[in-house]
């Protein structure tokens, strides 16, 4: 796939630009529909490409060009085919982009109906030596709406000589009435595996050696995408003077290698605050960005959340098999609310660092944030240690216990002895202007005293005063704007909670 350079030096992303259909990686679905549709002699009259920077739309453009108009000279003419085995009398015109009957307009740079009206009248003339006049329009969506409407009705009805071929990042921003007149491509990201061979392959090449945690960290660093992983490639081996290694690789990009991210999350998760601060000033100083650091321990988290739910489907090449044992031992050791928590504690640090003026200072408080947080007990451990301690409802208790049948201690219960509480939700009714719900709630009521002195609450005044007395405004309040008694005993309160009342207010008494 390697062209002519006789112009000194040229950017691999330009070099090894894809020269026919069986370079193109990672679009074989695309390739078997364009060959099956040709074959077929059922050709669209527009073609809509989407996909990711970098995915190889344009280039893909005039392919679909090249296929069109493909003949060999001096035999028959075949019609269009993607079988580009021998060099046909258009071709390297058509992908020089200097083909009298293949014309490429940039629609970011020609946006107006001017432009489009142009492409209109210009139809009607039949193509001067190609077997099909091509239009290329690259970034489609930026047209204006007036551009769009102008093209409609040639795009819906052409002339037979006519193909308009398009090429756009952003397919939502692309009216529908335009939609569905083409016939869409989605160019996929090429996935990691796809990517490495193809950068191991270039690298040979050029004559450098890169190993395999390059040609790794260089496909994670492209997401997908090839002109992004060859521009990577030919910074690293300028860097490394042609030697490739996935430590110049990091330093180049700024990145750590994922077995110390991995290091610094189970610092973190065991609340090891202070270590995990050193960890990332020694990755800081090492050259790491902070930002990226945050944004790795994001990517880290999901991917165990992934190997607790999909394990098999969570491998991918670019990971070693130290990384896989480690990322399988966090994914059994912990839980989904902790790396649920850890998830949105990490967005939401994603967004303090970028923000920051010291990116390393808002990094550091994060991991503090996420260190102290993975000490707290999640909401499943709460539970069952309450009804390991009886004071939740056990398992099989009938819903409703009427205060009646509640035990009572003595006739002068101290308040610091465990009593039951019972309280109603009242919510409005079409008729009245409460209506109780039953609901439920045992607990122990809060002890009267921490010095041990007991309290003798005759009333629910006696109560509210209590809580007057241990300065619990909250509770002082609450308990006399939404609470209405329903009956106080010793030993039991029987209480209706207004709407509007703190969901915690039972717990609070």
């Amino acid at each position: 796939i390697k062209t002519d350079d006789t112009a000194g030096y040229s950017v691999l992303a330009r070099k090894y630009r894809p020269q026919t259909f069986a370079d193109l990686i990672g679009q074989d679905a695309m390739v078997q529909t364009l060959a099956n549709a040709f074959e077929t002699g059922r050709i669209a009259q527009a073609y809509m490409l989407t996909g990711v920077r970098g995915i190889g739309k344009t280039t893909t453009a005039r392919l679909i060009a090249r296929a069109l108009n493909y003949r060999i000279e001096g035999q028959d003419d075949g019609g269009p085919t993607v079988d580009f085995s021998q060099p046909g009398i258009h071709c390297d015109q058509i992908m020089a982009s200097r083909h009298v009957d293949v014309l490429e307009m940039d629609a970011a740079s020609n946006t107006g109906i001017d432009d489009i009206r142009e492409i209109i009248e210009s139809v009607r003339y039949r193509p001067v030596s190609a077997r099909y006049k091509v239009y290329i329009i690259d970034e489609v969506h930026m047209l204006s709406r007036q551009a769009f409407n102008g093209l409609l009705k040639t795009l819906e009805e052409p002339p037979d000589h006519v193909k308009f071929i398009f090429a756009t990042t952003e397919i939502r921003k692309v009216p529908i009435t335009v939609l569905s007149r083409c016939q869409r491509f989605d160019l996929r990201r090429v996935d990691a595996d796809v990517l490495m061979e193809h950068f191991a392959r270039i690298a040979r090449s050029e004559g450098a050696k890169a190993d395999d945690a390059a040609l790794a960290e260089i496909a994670r660093a492209s997401e997908g995408s090839v002109r992004d992983g060859l521009s990577l490639l030919d910074q690293a081996i300028a860097y490394g003077s042609g030697k490739v290694t996935g430590e110049d690789v990091r330093k180049m990009l700024g990145m750590v290698d994922r077995t110390r991210i991995i290091d610094l999350f189970k610092l973190v998760m065991t609340g090891k605050a202070g270590p995990a601060l050193i960890e990332l000033k020694t990755q800081y100083e090492a050259g790491a960005d902070p930002a990226l650091v945050i944004s790795d321990l994001a990517s880290l988290v999901h991917w165990v959340t992934r190997l607790k739910l999909i394990k098999e489907a969570s491998f991918d090449a670019t990971m070693s098999q130290a990384e896989i044992s480690r990322g399988t031992e966090l994914a059994e050791n912990l839980g989904m609310a902790v790396l649920s928590r850890a998830w949105q504690m990490l967005l939401k640090g994603i967004a303090e660092v970028n923000s920051a003026p010291d990116a390393l200072a808002a990094a550091d408080m994060i991991l503090v944030r996420l260190a102290y947080a993975a000490d707290l007990p999640t909401p499943e451990e709460i539970i069952k240690k309450l009804k390991d301690e009886g004071t939740g409802p056990k398992p099989g208790m009938p819903s409703q216990t009427p205060a009646a049948t509640a035990p009572s201690p003595a006739a002068d219960a101290p308040v610091n002895q465990t009593a039951p509480v019972r309280h109603e939700t009242s919510k409005p009714a079409p008729d009245a202007g409460t209506v109780a719900v039953a609901l439920q709630h045992q607990g122990p009521m809060e002890s009267a005293s921490s010095s041990g002195t007991s309290h003798e609450l005759q009333s629910f005044r006696d109560v509210v005063d209590l809580a007057a007395e241990k300065r619990d405004i909250r509770l002082k309040s609450a308990l006399e704007r939404f609470v209405r008694l329903v009956k106080f005993a010793p030993g039991t309160i029987d209480i209706q909670l207004i709407e509007g009342a703190p969901a915690d207010l039972a717990n609070e008494l």
